[in-house]
Parts: structure tokens; C-alpha cells; sequence
């Protein structure tokens, strides 16, 4: 503490540079401070520094962390604390970024991160970005001091001491965070995709604020799909169990579809106490599947869903650097299945229409043999009884979804009934007249090699929200993965497509599927060290961003 002191002070007034000086470990009066990394300038991204408390000072309870879901949702409890401590104390002391003080914390999902961390012993760690002061281009060691002597204690003190901690809400993270995961962990045994909890709050503040809407509709589950289960610490809770199979959620305009949807999308997160959808859980394979038109594609096989195109272009292994609604959906599609995608959720509103459904008058003015599209209509059913790949899809236009479908739902002001019976009546009482057009089975989900050249090591890394990310000279565009809710996620990815580059083992399913692991495993330790901005991200959206690289070279595995 003292040296850090005396440093400051011999390098007040010099240039920037100086700081450098401050790298290495300083101990403080019941932690240890450690600057990692010490920006170029006040205008550059933020230093890093870490701070370290003993478990013996800390004094977390062992309860809190004593197994994966509860270290989670402790470390995502002190992570919100403390970035709503340091957004606080952060003000400005000089030019650019001087006297910042942030903490990556969490949104409304609860996920792994690296702003905080517990060790199994119950020490713990905060990585932090902090703006050390300069007038100009110069250091101010007074200001400087008051940052790292001083803000950065007061941060320990109130932020990571058990003592001083708010005990009800840091329970509340451990032990909600833990029902979902135990919730999530039983769908399969169940049988179902997803359970929403009775009470639930659904729908968003706005569509670009996504905390709970003040005046919502709680939601209540209809009787037929109701089902009561006792969870570790709430004790028993009724939901929705929404089952296996293919299932349609129907209703008018603007009744709750497409937000009973997007629950359903994100449940595949656990929530943080207060946000509404804290038992809102969604199988973990399930991926959200939609239109996206311009889109680049490699070496998919889309033959399943589009073949015979005109000019005999090859659709076993598809590419086009700009894709159609119509081909990017099929893409879709074969890519989540290729990395093991158990529940495909579509939405008409974001589908190609042409993609989705051809009725019989269509296919009475266009034969078949001039049409290369099979609609998904004619493939959903396969892929669930065939290859255990259920469905749940929100249609407004097309009744013929009904004689395909294991259950429906439909929304009525928010409020979901059960309609399967009285669906099957209408589709006995209007028989349609279009005929199924699938060519033939769907035999295998093709693999696909990754060919390393095509995967050039990026000179830059540049997160743009979760809309984007440059790799090198490319802009990668992530705004259709929808399952994407944090910027440190979007970063993640990009650092594992860096650490990727020249190493692919085996296929890209095997790739992406032993990057995840890693990161459950092992942390995030493998892809940068000692870096707060990083949170846990599934394969799928690896897949995802790896499939849109535009300088991605793939092919089938045969």
C-alpha cells in the first residue's frame, strides 16, 4: 500500500508511460490489489486491476457457494453489487477516461462470468476497469491515489465482505439461481421443453429495456398442461410444462405470442431474483430459428428443405455469400442440428414465408417439380419422431400447422388455453387439400470439417454490443443470434474464434462442443487472462458466429 504511494508520487506530473511503473502486487489492509494492465493513454480502454480478499476476511458462508449453481449466482450477486458501488464512486479527474471505475455486472440473465469470481476455498476475486487520472496527456498522483487507496478499499469493504452485504438478496441470487438449474436439469426426465412458472411476468419494459413490464399480466397456465414440482428451496411451484413434440402457440394480434415465445428463447438463462422469469426454463439445446436474409453460408447441406434448384446448383454443400430468406432459414436449421439443437422455436413473423408453408392452391399453380422448397410443414413431424427434435412454433396465418401438431395453445389476452381437442375438430371439419412434399426421408444430419485456412488469426478484436464484433478486417454480424443477451458474451466469442484459428479438432460440432466444455470446466483462463468482461456462452451461439464468418471454409463430412 505504502509502495503504491511512493510511486505515485515519484511520477506525478510525468508522462502518461509512467504508470507503468504500477504493475505487479500491492497489499492493502485485508486484500491485495494487483495491476494487471495499465492503459497507453486516458483516451485508450481502461487499465485492469484485480483485488483479491482471503476467505478468512471475505467469510462467505461455505452454503453459498458449496456447488456450481450457488457459486454462480454468488458471484453474479457480488458482480451487481459491485458495479452499482463503482458506477457511484466512478467520476471524472482529468481528460479521457480518468477516475473511471467499472465492473462488468450482469443484465437480467444470470450466467459465468469473470467480473467476480469465488474459489473453492471462498476467496474471492474482482476484476476491475479503472481510468487512471492525467491532465492532458500527464499523471495526477493525487487523484490517482484517491482511485486506487482509496475508492477501490471502500469497493472491498462494502462489495465483498460478507459482513456488509444485503444477506436476503445475496440468498435470494444462490438460491434462485439453483431452483432454475435444477429445474432445467429434470425437463428431459419430464419430457417436456420448457416450464413457465405460475405468476410469471413475460412480457418487457420496452424492446430495448428488457426488465419487467410495471403493469403485466401474471402468468396463469391452463389446466390440461398444469403441473406442480418441488424445487430445492422454494418448495413446490405450479407451471406450464410445455411437452415434447410439436407445438403450436396460436391467438390473435398483439395477445402475447411472440412474447410467450422470446420467454421461452431466453429461458434457456437463469434469471436474477425480481425480473419475472426466474422459473421461466427452457431445455438447454433449444435455439431459436429464423429468417436472415444476406447472410453468407458454407458447405451446409440445405438438400432437406431446398433442392433441384435451377442450373444444378448443389445444395448438399450450399454456399452463397448472400443468402435468401428462404435458404438462410434452411441453413439455420441444418447448422442447429449439426451441434445438437433438441428444440427449434419459429416465429412466422421472423420465418420466410415461403419456407415455412405452400397450401394447395399454390401447389395447384406451381407443380412440384418447378418449386425446390419443401416446406418445413412437410418436416417438422420427421424431426421429431424420427430424430427426437421437438418444436414449438407461434402461427397466426396458416391452419395447416394443426395437422401437424401435438398441442396448441392459444393466447388470449396474455392468458394461454389449451386447444388441441377443438383443433383436431377443425381440421377434421375443413380437410385441407395440399399434399405433403418432402422427396424423401431425412437420412442423417450432416457434419462438416472446418478447413483451417480459411480462419486467418485476427490483428484486432472489436465488440460492437451484441449486434456485432470485427475479427481483423471483418464485420461479423451476430444481430440475428437472438439468444445472444450480453456484450462480454459477444466478446467471449471472438476471443474463442482467435484461440481456434489453427487447432480444430475434428468436426465443428466436435470444435464448438469442446470449447464449451472448456469454458464449464476450466473458466475462462485458456482464452485471455485475468479479464472482467467475459461471460459463458453455449455452442450454439458459437456455432452461430462461426457459421457467419464470411471468410469460413467448410466442408461436409462424408
Amino acid at each position: 500500500m505504502e509502495r503504491l504511494k511512493k510511486i505515485l508520487l515519484r511520477i506525478d506530473g510525468r508522462g502518461y508511460g509512467a504508470y507503468r511503473e504500477l504493475l505487479g502486487r500491492y497489499r492493502f489492509p485485508g486484500f491485495e490489489l494487483v495491476v494487471d494492465k495499465v492503459q497507453a493513454d486516458p483516451f485508450a480502454p481502461p487499465s485492469r486491476v484485480r483485488v483479491q480478499v482471503p476467505a478468512e476476511v471475505a467469510r462467505f458462508p461455505e452454503a453459498s457457494y458449496s456447488n456450481f449453481s450457488r457459486r454462480v449466482g454468488l458471484e453474479n450477486y457480488l458482480a451487481d453489487r459491485l458495479s452499482r458501488l463503482a458506477r457511484k464512486l466512478s467520476e471524472r479527474r482529468g481528460s479521457g477516461k480518468s477516475g473511471l471505475i467499472q465492473v462488468h455486472g450482469p443484465g437480467q440473465e444470470i450466467l459465468p462470468r469473470t467480473a467476480v469470481t469465488v474459489g473453492p476455498g471462498g476467496e474471492v476475486t474482482a476484476r476491475i476497469f479503472v481510468g487512471l487520472p492525467a491532465a492532458g496527456r500527464r499523471v495526477l498522483a493525487r487523484q490517482a491515489w484517491e482511485l486506487l487507496g482509496e475508492d477501490l478499499p471502500y469497493l472491498v469493504r462494502q462489495g465483498l465482505l460478507f459482513e456488509n452485504l444485503d444477506r436476503d438478496e445475496l440468498w435470494r441470487f444462490v438460491e434462485t439461481n439453483e431452483d432454475a438449474d435444477f429445474l432445467r436439469a429434470r425437463l428431459s426426465e419430464w419430457r417436456l421443453v420448457a416450464f413457465v412458472a405460475e405468476g410469471a411476468i413475460l412480457p418487457r419494459a420496452s424492446g430495448v429495456d428488457p426488465r419487467p413490464a410495471r403493469e403485466a399480466v401474471p402468468f396463469a397456465p391452463p389446466p390440461e398442461l398444469t403441473l406442480e414440482v418441488e424445487l430445492p428451496n422454494r418448495g413446490p411451484v405450479r407451471g406450464l410444462g410445455l411437452p415434447e413434440g410439436v407445438t403450436l402457440i396460436v391467438g390473435g394480434g398483439f395477445h402475447g405470442k411472440s412474447t410467450l415465445l422470446r420467454a421461452l428463447e431466453l429461458g434457456v438463462y437463469n434469471h436474477r431474483p425480481g425480473d419475472g422469469r426466474e422459473l421461466v426454463v427452457s431445455r438447454y439445446e433449444t435455439v431459436k430459428i429464423r429468417a436472415e436474409d444476406g447472410r453468407a453460408v458454407t458447405g451446409v447441406d440445405i438438400s432437406p428443405f431446398i433442392n433441384n434448384l435451377p442450373f444444378g446448383k448443389d445444395t448438399r454443400e450450399f454456399e452463397t455469400p448472400c443468402a435468401s430468406g428462404s435458404t438462410s432459414q434452411a441453413a439455420n436449421i441444418m447448422e442447429a442440428l449439426e451441434v445438437g439443437a433438441r428444440v427449434l422455436l419459429l416465429d412466422e413473423d421472423t420465418s420466410a414465408t415461403n419456407f415455412m408453408i405452400r397450401d394447395a392452391r399454390m401447389q395447384a399453380l406451381v407443380s412440384k417439380e418447378k418449386e425446390p422448397i419443401t416446406p418445413f410443414l412437410d418436416r417438422v413431424r420427421e424431426l421429431y419422431e424420427r430424430w427426437g427434435v421437438s418444436t414449438v412454433l407461434v402461427m397466426g396465418g396458416s391452419g395447416d400447422y394443426l395437422e401437424v401438431a401435438d398441442t396448441v395453445i392459444a393466447m388470449d389476452h396474455y392468458r394461454p388455453q389449451e386447444v388441441t381437442a377443438r383443433a383436431r375438430e377443425i381440421v377434421a371439419a375443413y380437410p385441407s387439400r395440399r399434399r405433403p412434399e418432402a422427396p424423401e426421408p431425412l437420412k442423417e444430419i450432416p457434419r462438416r470439417r472446418v478447413l483451417a485456412d480459411g480462419l486467418r488469426p485476427p490483428l484486432k478484436l472489436k465488440v460492437q454490443a451484441v449486434e456485432g464484433l470485427v475479427l481483423g478486417q471483418e464485420r461479423l454480424d451476430l444481430s440475428a443470434v437472438e439468444q445472444l443477451v450480453s456484450a462480454d458474451q459477444v466478446r467471449t466469442l471472438g476471443l474463442i474464434l482467435a484461440a481456434m484459428h489453427d487447432r480444430w479438432p475434428g468436426s465443428l460440432a466436435e470444435a464448438v462442443a469442446e470449447a464449451e466444455r472448456r469454458l464449464l470446466e476450466e473458466g475462462f483462463g485458456w482464452l485471455a487472462e485475468e479479464r472482467g468482461d467475459l461471460a459463458f456462452v453455449r455452442r450454439f451461439e458459437l456455432a452461430a458466429a462461426l457459421n457467419r464468418l464470411r471468410t469460413l471454409k467448410a466442408r461436409p463430412e462424408r
